[in-house]
């Protein structure tokens, strides 16, 4: 399903127009050799929540897929490198960056199940196929550290924006980082956004059945247990 998405606030009109040439690059490489890729990083996170400006190019695909995304880059010019085999490698143009990434923290990869979610928006007059919303806001949450808060607050933007499917942004949760996520939607929470009580209880449940309880903890949503 198509969702139709505002587009976020301009940088640099020329570092913009070099950007989108890059990206315009990228896709058409991907595309022409059959590869499948989403879109990911500054640009979704732009696209799902808050306006903010990117300087870089994140597309997320398959592992199998890595060598021929590389080589298709490098047909079209782009200077390509490996930087670690198991999750990212890098293209460069016109002094613009690609990051080909295989894996996000901790250990997501691109299934089937997340190519049938795709999402496609807008982003400066392009239709681009997108890493769903919920699955983004499990990666921005697991990824940000001390270097990279501004991740956190890509998920809090997303939470606050999009329209997502709670059960599978859930679900994912649930199999990657329960604690993180748990601990992102009670912040939202505390921030006045709009989030269900049952995916906060169900996260709160799965993340303290095998902790040790002596004096009995209190649900998030205000029942003792």
């Amino acid at each position: 399903m198509e969702r139709l998405l505002g587009t976020p606030g301009a940088s640099d009109p020329i570092e913009k127009d070099l950007l989108l040439q890059v990206l315009d690059d990228a896709v058409a490489a991907l595309s022409d050799s059959d590869i499948t890729f989403l879109v990911m990083g500054g640009i979704a996170s732009a696209i799902f929540g808050r306006a903010r400006v990117t300087s870089d190019i994140d597309l997320f695909v398959r592992q199998s897929d890595s060598d021929r995304v590389l080589e298709a880059l490098a047909k079209r010019g782009f200077r390509t490198e490996v930087i670690y085999e198991h999750w990212l490698s890098k293209a460069a143009l016109d002094g613009v960056t690609v990051d080909i990434i295989s894996r996000s923290t901790p250990d997501i990869l691109l299934d089937d199940e997340m190519v049938r979610r795709a999402v496609i928006g807008r982003f400066e007059g392009r239709r681009l196929w997108l890493v769903p919303p919920e699955d983004l806001v499990v990666m921005k949450a697991l990824a940000a550290s001390e270097d990279t808060p501004r991740y956190w607050y890509d998920a809090l933007g997303i939470i606050g924006h999009a329209d997502l499917d709670w059960d599978y942004l859930i679900r994912r949760a649930r199999a990657n980082g329960p604690r993180r996520v748990l601990a992102l939607l009670l912040y939202a929470w505390s921030n006045d956004l709009v989030v269900p009580g049952d995916p906060v209880r169900t996260l709160f449940d799965l993340v303290t059945q095998n902790a040790p309880n002596p004096g009995g903890h209190r649900d998030p949503t205000g029942t003792s247990s």
